[in-house]
């Protein structure tokens, strides 16, 4: 008799041995597989829930590319002007590309200064993956975050810098003259910092992929440099109008052209500036963050 109370002892059920049993039903369904692509609505929120991140990231960094340096952050400001002086000395006095341009010191610098934005967006995007590979495979987030980053990042470096040379175009003779004009200038500024994100994303991408493409776009953006009026007037030296016409869609130019009509000579631009760059704002950006997020998988894997 023991024996056999024993038995069914241990073919009850510890369940049974409890008044209620409750049962917590578990939704899966915003579960999604690790290391998958996921939709582009949902990759947008999960950079949205990420902005904070993205924000003290970006401010943390912003001046700390010169910390090595004797000289530190004044190298922000201290390169475009040796740039400005270099350009100066070759096109405008032995060259003479100076000749015809009114007031060609602002003319140099605002062509200096804000093709630099450019210029280090593009040379910056380039390596920003391989930089931040180490957090890419620790952590799960949308990878475009780097990017954005390094955007922000960029254009926070730019304020003492526009803050440079506006003093500059203002103070060296002859003197640019400040007018209402000038409140229109930081559209331009946005509009070029939303064309630099394009391109921004498109190095990123390429870069990740093939490495060495990081120097071809060194080169590009050297040449870039020359076919964008910085140092001359595109004008005097292009003739034919079909030529003219096409440098004439470059955004870089745009944005240079903008911003010295603008700040230097106080003068309304023309529309067709306007409506260049700012479809180059809208289409590059756009068609290069889907094109970023497209290989969302392959980055940090090798």
């Amino acid at each position: 008799m023991a024996r056999d109370s024993h038995r069914r002892q241990l073919r009850q059920s510890p369940l049974d041995e409890l008044d209620v049993v409750n049962f917590e039903r578990v939704d899966i369904s915003r579960l999604s597989p690790v290391g998958v692509r996921p939709s582009l609505g949902r990759y947008v929120w999960g950079l949205h829930q990420r902005r904070h991140f993205i924000w003290a990231d970006a401010r943390a960094k912003a001046f700390s590319g010169n910390k090595d340096t004797l000289l530190g952050n004044l190298w922000l400001i201290g390169r475009p002007i040796l740039d400005g002086f270099a350009y100066y000395v070759i096109f405008g006095l032995v060259l003479g590309t100076s000749r015809g341009v009114e007031n060609f010191i602002g003319f140099l610098l605002v062509g200096v200064f804000m093709f630099s934005f450019t210029s280090r967006s593009l040379t910056g995007g380039a390596g920003v993956m391989n930089a931040g590979k180490n957090l890419i495979r620790a952590f799960s987030f949308p990878r475009a975050a780097i990017p954005i980053a390094l955007l922000i990042r960029e254009s926070l470096s730019m304020i003492p810098v526009i803050i440079t040379m506006l003093l500059m175009i203002t103070v060296i003779p002859p003197h640019a003259v400040i007018t209402w004009r000038w409140a229109l200038f930081p559209l331009v500024f946005l509009l070029l910092m939303m064309f630099n994100a394009g391109l921004i994303f498109y190095a990123a991408r390429l870069t990740s992929a093939i490495p060495d493409v990081r120097h071809v776009l060194a080169f590009i953006s050297r040449f870039w440099l020359y076919g964008s009026g910085v140092m001359f007037s595109m004008e005097r030296f292009i003739t034919h109008p079909t030529l003219l016409e096409i440098v004439q869609l470059n955004p870089a130019y745009c944005a240079i052209e903008l911003s010295r009509e603008l700040l230097v000579y106080g003068t309304t631009p023309d529309l067709k500036l306007w409506f260049t760059l700012g479809a180059w704002a809208v289409v590059t950006p756009a068609l290069g963050f889907l094109y970023f997020w497209q290989a969302e998988e392959e980055y940090g894997r090798a």
